[in-house]
């Protein structure tokens, strides 16, 4: 799809301009086309606060429009309109396990739609990871795409897909399979890929 006028030149320009600082530190940007505009988007390993500002810039580069989920009352203080500009859904907490029905049907309302998620929710390291962003997913019916940062290859961008199915265990499995070797920045801050579940199996 091609782009015109003010606004189609001013996202070449920040495409460009991105993919330069990314090859200019020397990083390789890739992406798998996931064949749809509707996904939720993950990315790991995030163990640093550099992941933010290269993940930026490979949106960027890539014309990526992720958006990204907060709590209601973030919306309603004087930066609400700020916020929403950068891409945040506003989300009613005081609904409870409704999370993802909300948000299944703003995917149901959408023609072009990615949710940005970080699935270890946190630098440090855990010994699971939330699996809230699979069962946005399937209550949307909408794939998983996963975004990788890798250090030692200094690689960054979009990598394999899946839909989510009703085994979540063997839906981690796939997801192990694409991260096994994919490393942060710092390896030992890397959380273990697998449910809460299965983390409290092996306790």
């Amino acid at each position: 799809m091609g782009t015109s006028g003010k606004g189609g030149n001013h996202s070449l320009t920040m495409n460009a301009f991105a993919r330069f600082l990314l090859r200019l530190f020397g990083w390789t940007l890739t992406q798998k086309d996931p064949g749809t505009r509707r996904y939720v988007l993950i990315f790991a390993p995030h163990t640093s606060n550099w992941d933010f500002i290269i993940g930026i810039l490979a949106a960027w580069a890539l014309g990526l429009k992720a958006r990204w989920i907060g709590k209601s009352s973030l919306f309603e203080c004087p930066l609400g309109p700020v916020f929403r500009f950068w891409g945040g859904i506003p989300i009613d907490r005081s609904r409870p396990g409704d999370m993802s029905k909300q948000l299944a049907e703003r995917f149901a309302a959408s023609d072009h739609l990615v949710l940005g998620i970080a699935p270890e929710g946190t630098r440090s390291f855990s010994d699971h990871w939330k699996s809230g962003f699979w069962h946005i997913a399937k209550a949307a019916n909408v794939p998983v795409v996963m975004a990788y940062i890798d250090y030692p290859r200094k690689e960054v961008g979009m990598g394999a897909s899946f839909v989510p199915s009703n085994d979540l265990e063997a839906d981690f499995q796939q997801i192990q399979a694409f991260y096994a070797d994919k490393r942060g920045r710092f390896p030992d801050k890397e959380s273990t890929i697998r449910s809460r579940a299965e983390s409290e199996k092996a306790a």
